[in-house]
């Protein structure tokens, strides 16, 4: 994991990280998709960005709730507000 004290642990937390996975502002490239996870060793949940052929690129955990909550918010996008 990138950090082990950044937990996104509310909606619009990850709300806010899906839109900066999006508009490029976390400056990743060629990301071809997200998805909520759990590590095998320790059952902690996180949201990963994929690249290429599922390489990882950058993750960051979340908390069970968002992990339970988020996740049609991570399967179908968040709609930018203008």
């Amino acid at each position: 994991m990138n950090s082990e004290l950044d937990i996104i642990d509310n909606l619009a937390e990850l709300e806010r990280f899906l839109l900066s996975v999006e508009d490029g502002s976390l400056g990743l490239n060629e990301v071809e998709g997200v998805g909520l996870a759990t590590n095998k060793s320790d059952g902690r949940h996180f949201i990963a960005v994929f690249g290429e052929k599922q390489k990882l690129l950058f993750s960051k955990w979340v908390t069970q709730d968002v992990f339970d909550s988020g996740k049609e918010m991570v399967r179908y996008g968040v709609k930018k507000k203008h």
